[in-house]
């Protein structure tokens, strides 16, 4: 049994469709979303057009609660006006027929798996998803962000950066992000660095065995950039301006 983990597209279809398609090819029996489809990047319709169209389980993240409740986003990004900005452009961008898709999404999720294993999905945490798990989370806090829940895998997105932790004998799992994977998280002063290519994660169970692989697939740079350029989203430079170049990569 193998389960593909995505999330954190953020509007980028380009990238979307290359994990798409290097899921196709591991011939996975069911996908996972695990929250924030849209906003900050040019193609949210149209991610949430092609994520419908999975049929796949969606976990709600903080960004979709933004798009229902502007006034929170606002609160979390502390009345970032670039933020305020790309937030507002993305909601009319969005038709009756996505918010309505979007209400489906459920805050959690728990999925049997071979055996006696199980996995529990979630956004940030199982408490909040806008919790941080990190590898180096204090293991106090992280006790409190699981809430009392257990599985054999827990799995989360939210951070941007991929994990593989053992935590008192569960694997938590963070999927990284599709459409945006931070070079590091929380920032330096230069603020966020997003790598070119698109991330994800698939679950494999048999039996009582469990194994994960974390999957980091190449994606059309060129066409990223050009979908910025065409969608004409606010901030579109700094947007692009985030992106690290491979040559950028090998030459530090």
């Amino acid at each position: 049994m193998q389960i593909a983990l995505i999330s954190d597209i953020h509007g980028n279809l380009v990238s979307f469709e290359a994990i798409l398609a290097d899921i196709e090819r591991q011939n996975v029996n069911e996908i996972i979303f695990l929250g924030d489809a849209a906003t900050l990047g040019p193609q949210p319709h149209e991610v949430l057009q092609r994520l419908r169209h999975l049929g796949c389980p969606c976990i709600i993240g903080n960004h979709e609660t933004y798009l229902f409740k502007p006034s929170l986003g606002q609160a979390y990004m502390r009345g970032t006006q670039w933020f305020n900005d790309v937030l507002t452009w993305c909601r009319a961008r969005l038709t009756p027929e996505d918010y309505q898709f979007m209400r489906s999404f459920q805050p959690m999720l728990k999925v049997k798996l071979e055996g006696e294993s199980t996995l529990i999905c979630f956004h940030g945490s199982p408490r909040r998803h806008t919790d941080n798990i990190f590898a180096t989370t204090p293991a106090k806090e992280v006790n409190e962000m699981l809430a009392g829940r257990r599985a054999t895998v827990m799995a989360g997105g939210h951070t941007h950066v991929q994990m593989l932790r053992q935590y008192n004998g569960v694997l938590l799992v963070n999927a990284g992000s599709v459409g945006m994977p931070f070079e590091q998280m929380p920032f330096t002063e230069r603020g966020p660095r997003v790598m070119p290519w698109a991330e994800y994660a698939i679950i494999t169970s048999e039996g009582n065995a469990i194994s994960v692989d974390l999957r980091r697939i190449p994606v059309d740079m060129k066409a990223i950039r050009q979908a910025g350029i065409d969608a004409r989203m606010p901030e579109t430079s700094d947007w692009l301006r985030n992106w690290i170049s491979i040559t950028e990569l090998l030459n530090e």
